[in-house]
């Protein structure tokens, strides 16, 4: 819209501008106001001609577009929900691809080529994928006149490349013939002559640039790890696309973990600042010629001199004994995750108040540490205010921070950056925590960072009850990590599996935490009588470390003094609070128990059976043991039979897991094993927990249909996860 509010005041003759003048402007207010909705039937006009694009079309006409060249939605995977909520708008995105609708005219000219089913997997499902035809890997005898060196031959000990990929999508060994279809329902097969198999990746690859390697101290002083906690982490690739469209997908085009046998054979193609691995001394990047790929699982290989080992299955680095860095070791790499949660390096979206004052830390900034920031900004005491973290870098310092009323305070990391603050013993006599201390109607925002050592420790400053009362702090957590068990050991287990990574002490405050991990919370309150303060999480995973323990409760007390709301979250451990206002679409893994049953609801959730929790709505397993329950009232089945039964049902929706502990690339996704009706278990049909707004259920759904039509005659495709 034209920003000028008098554009048309200005168009009248000057001495109808001059009378106006003379009886104050009553003419250019009236004109302001037509023109503020003159604005809006142009900007309604030109909406309209863009929405004539698939490029600039809003989301709601892509389905309508769709129709116009024969387009046929999946329903399959679903249907439409309301464009007008932010969570249907988010489906109805993946149910109708705007990529695919673009496309489909072209897909259809390339129906029956290889490569198109690899386009396919990335546009309609957003998984990057490489096509494999199984009649390739078949053994068979072959014509001496015309003999073909391209097809796969019988396994040779000595070639440890092609054991190395024996059963993955790259593999190069011969197979006898499967008769069972590649798309069966049932059991699946691949070697066989319609056989195509496509392999999809979930993992992405997430970026780390310049950050500090940790030293293992306890395997030597020369001996590092890639991950700042100090945990083994396998390297991956950072894929670039194919610039031929008919080309089919190589190892360095897809998210794949870096081999050691490759990393050996072409260091140049992952060896470099802009592409998968880097590392730097003094600000120095170490020349390729330096690095010596190695097999470091025992910590025992010493290159010589002037050269550096790195494996890249574990994320180790070893220096010569003798040649140990003199100063700061950086690294740039990349691990996998299923999605933009916690710390890490992508795009989010950045709030703050207009009149925000901004202080910048790092080491080409104006503050070096955060305490520097601290103190100016105690100096300046701006009502609101952010402390933005420039750099990929570790904070090793004390962080003490006390709000006024009325006041905010947000430190956050830069977009496209993942800060990390390590907290360490630095007192003797007190606890070392990353310290808060909230006024009434203050607001302290966590955003984008990964905080390892110690907790997150919230008081409230202000000890007047009605004061907290009038008007509640807020205290917010987003797109943080707060590591559980304060930080791994190599194997990533714990190194304090018992210690929280939040706790609130008498806080009278909102607090929301949003596409965050957090190890366990702990609400402690000294009034036995107190409110319960509310605790909002959304699109989160808890993890107590151990099902054992409490991932929110209160220290002495049977029940944390909190009223919760879980949407779309992954609970790993027990959790003992007053009262849950709200929980759907969320994983309760081990167990859920509340004071007060009469108040909130659970629905679309898992909870294990024997549990004291609030009304239930579609939960499981009480859906699957309806029909059991059903029978054994009609005396269709015995007690023994029933309970037989509700065992088996029990057992085979409990959730499944890729990886269960935090510093694993498949940490907290679903198992392909896993029931239906947890991966489908949503009120709109996507997953229960943490990832539900993947769509990955949608997704799979709708490349199924597509393989199905745009598959080779006489073929057979399936999908296959290689992550």
């Amino acid at each position: 819209m034209n920003p000028n509010p008098d554009r048309l005041y200005e168009l009248l003759p000057v001495i109808y501008r001059q009378r106006d003048a003379e009886q104050g402007y009553p003419l250019r207010a009236l004109l302001q106001v037509i023109a503020e909705q003159v604005d809006v039937v142009e900007q309604d006009i030109a909406q309209l001609y863009d929405n004539w694009f698939i490029e600039t079309a809003q989301d709601w006409v892509v389905p309508y577009l769709g129709e116009l060249i024969g387009y046929r939605p999946v329903h399959e995977a679903g249907e439409p929900g309301d464009p007008n909520a932010p969570q249907g708008a988010a489906r109805n995105r993946i149910l109708v691809s705007r990529r695919e609708v673009a496309n489909t005219i072209r897909y259809r000219r390339r129906k029956g080529t290889l490569a198109l089913l690899e386009t396919l997997a990335y546009d309609v499902a957003g998984w990057p994928a490489r096509v494999v035809e199984f009649f390739k890997l078949l053994g068979w005898t072959q014509n001496l006149n015309h003999p073909h060196f391209d097809r796969a031959r019988t396994v040779d000990v000595r070639d440890g490349d092609a054991l190395d990929l024996l059963h993955g999508p790259f593999e190069r060994i011969a197979h006898t013939v499967d008769v069972r279809r590649i798309n069966s329902s049932l059991t699946r097969g691949r070697y066989n002559i319609p056989s195509v198999g496509v392999f999809v990746w979930r993992l992405k690859s997430y970026p780390v640039t310049g950050t500090p390697a940790y030293c293992v101290e306890d395997a030597g002083p020369h001996c590092y790890t890639f991950s700042v906690l100090g945990n083994d982490t396998p390297l991956y690739i950072h894929p670039e696309r194919e610039t031929d469209p008919t080309s089919i997908a190589d190892e360095l085009n897809l998210p794949a973990p870096i081999r050691r046998r490759p990393f050996e054979k072409s260091l140049a193609d992952y060896y470099s600042p802009d592409k998968s691995v880097a590392i730097w001394l003094a600000d120095q990047r170490v020349p390729l010629k330096a690095i010596i790929p190695a097999d470091l699982s025992d910590w025992q290989y010493y290159p010589p001199r002037d050269r550096i080992a790195v494996d890249p299955v574990l994320g180790r680095i070893t220096f010569p004994p003798t040649q140990l860095p003199k100063k700061n070791v950086r690294v740039h790499y990349h691990y996998a995750f299923s999605a933009d949660l916690g710390g890490g390096e992508y795009e989010r979206a950045i709030v703050q108040p207009q009149t925000s004052t901004l202080y910048r830390v790092g080491e080409t900034e104006r503050f070096k540490r955060i305490g520097d920031a601290l103190r100016q900004w105690q100096l300046d005491k701006p009502q609101h205010a952010v402390i933005e973290l420039a750099d990929s870098g570790v904070y090793v310092e004390p962080i003490h921070i006390q709000l006024e009323q009325d006041h905010s305070l947000q430190l956050r990391a830069a977009n496209h950056t993942r800060p990390v603050i390590r907290l360490l013993d630095w007192q003797t006599d007190l606890p070392d925590a990353l310290s808060v201390a909230v006024a009434p109607g203050s607001r302290f925002t966590l955003d984008g960072l990964l905080i390892t050592g110690r907790a997150v420790h919230i008081k409230m400053l202000d000890r007047e009850p009605a004061a907290a009362e009038d008007c509640p702090a807020e205290v917010i957590i987003r797109h943080c990590t707060l590591v559980p068990g304060w930080g791994l050991y190599n194997d990533c287990e714990p190194r304090r599996p018992a210690e929280p990574s939040l706790e609130l002490y008498n806080v009278r405050a909102r607090v929301c935490i949003e596409h965050s991990i957090l190890g366990s919370i702990q609400v402690n309150v000294d009034q036995v009588h107190a409110d319960p303060i509310p605790i909002n999480l959304s699109d989160s995973l808890l993890d107590a470390t151990g099902s054992e323990r409490e991932a929110i409760g209160a220290p002495g007390r049977p029940v944390a003094q909190a009223v919760l709301t879980f949407q779309r979250c992954t609970v790993f451990g027990i959790v003992q609070v007053h009262a849950i206002e709200l929980a759907e679409n969320s994983i309760f893994n081990d167990c859920l128990n509340v004071a007060r049953r009469q108040l909130g609801c659970l629905r679309f959730c898992y909870v294990p059976i024997g549990c004291r929790t609030p009304r239930r709505y579609s939960c499981q397993p009480d859906l699957v043991d309806q029909p059991i329950q059903t029978d054994f009232a009609q005396g269709q089945i015995n007690e023994t039979e029933r309970d037989r039964r509700l065992a088996i049902e029990r057992q085979r929706v409990q959730p499944q897991f890729t990886a269960r502990r935090y510093g694993e690339p498949g940490y907290a996704q679903l198992a392909l094993t896993c029931a239906e009706e947890i991966k489908r278990g949503a009120d709109d049909e996507s997953e229960m927990g943490a990832f539900h707004d993947l769509y990955q259920p949608q997704r799979e759904a709708n490349l199924r249909a597509r393989l199905d039509e745009y598959t080779p005659a006489g073929t057979n495709a399936g999908i296959i996860f290689a992550s």
